[in-house]
């Protein structure tokens, strides 16, 4: 039986996040880039996939959207300085 979930591999220059379930399985690849310099290899997929994601909801391409909201998926940006409490 494999590991299910989101796991994240830190390696230098380059992350994998491991996104599986029963149904799904993904690999997302993390590597340095004009716009991940400011964060070590420890926290550069952390700061690469928010951004990206932040990016791409305010393209506003309604087939983004559309495609975001058939799988449940929402994004909202923070204040850096704040703690996401659990609802």
């Amino acid at each position: 039986m494999s590991e299910e979930g989101f796991i994240a591999k830190v390696g230098k220059d380059l992350s994998r996040l491991e996104i599986s379930c029963e149904h799904q399985k993904g690999i997302l690849y993390v590597v340095p880039s004009e716009l991940s310099w400011v964060c070590d290899d420890a926290n550069r997929h952390n700061h690469s996939l928010a951004g990206f994601l932040k990016e791409l909801t305010l393209i506003g391409n309604p087939q983004v959207k559309e495609a975001m909201q058939k799988w449940g998926l929402y994004y909202r940006e923070l204040p850096i300085d704040t703690t996401v409490e659990e609802e």
